[in-house]
C-alpha cells in the first residue's frame, strides 16, 4: 500500500478549490492500490469558533450571577484557574473552595481571539470590571465528546508598558 499525506494531498487538489472543503485521510491512487477512502467533512471554523466563544460567555454569565453549577460545569475536572495573585493557581477542588462563597463577579467582554488547532482552542479576551478595570483573560479549551471544556484559566491585569517599572516595583516591594 502508498499512502499520500494530507499535505500533498492538499496540494494534488489545489485546483479544485472550489469545491467544498474535505479532509481525506487516505486515497485510493490512479494505479489502483488501496489505500482507504476514509473522505469527513472538515468542520466549519466559524462555527467551533461561535460555539467556543459561547462556552466563554456562558462562563462570564455564570460568574456574574454566581452560578457556580453551571459556571464549575464548563471546566474539565482537571482544569486550572490562575487568578492575578501569583500564588492563585489552582486546581478546579481549590478553585470551587474560593468562588462558591462569594456572591460572584462581572466581566464585560471587550475583545476577544481565537485560535483553532485540531481539537484546542486557545483564547485572549480582554474584560472590563467595576472593581478592576481593563483585564485579561487567557486560557485553553479542549474539545470533548460533550463539547467544548475549559482546560486553563487565566486573569491577569494588563500593564501599559509606561508604568510597568512603576507597578513591577510595587510588587517586588510587597513580595519581600
Amino acid at each position: 500500500m502508498r499512502f499520500i499525506s494530507n499535505k500533498v494531498l492538499q496540494l494534488l487538489l489545489l485546483p479544485a478549490a472550489f469545491l467544498p472543503t474535505m479532509t481525506i485521510s487516505t486515497l485510493v491512487l490512479a494505479d489502483s492500490t488501496p489505500v482507504s477512502s476514509a473522505i469527513t467533512p472538515k468542520v466549519n471554523d466559524n462555527q467551533v469558533s461561535l460555539e467556543a466563544a459561547q462556552v466563554l460567555d456562558r462562563l462570564h454569565q455564570a460568574a456574574s450571577d454566581a452560578d457556580w453549577d453551571n459556571y464549575f460545569s464548563l471546566y474539565l475536572a482537571d482544569a486550572l484557574f490562575i487568578g492575578t495573585d501569583a500564588n492563585e493557581h489552582w486546581t478546579m477542588d481549590e478553585f470551587q473552595q474560593y468562588a462558591r462563597p462569594t456572591q460572584g463577579w462581572t466581566y464585560t467582554l471587550k475583545s476577544r481571539k481565537l485560535l483553532k488547532r485540531d481539537k484546542v482552542i486557545v483564547f485572549d479576551e480582554l474584560l472590563d470590571s467595576q472593581s478592576y478595570g481593563l483585564s485579561r483573560g487567557t486560557g485553553t479549551l479542549i474539545l470533548t465528546d460533550t463539547g467544548w471544556k475549559i482546560m486553563q484559566y487565566h486573569l491577569s491585569f494588563p500593564i501599559p508598558n509606561e508604568i510597568a517599572k512603576e507597578i513591577t516595583a510595587t510588587i517586588k516591594s510587597k513580595s519581600k
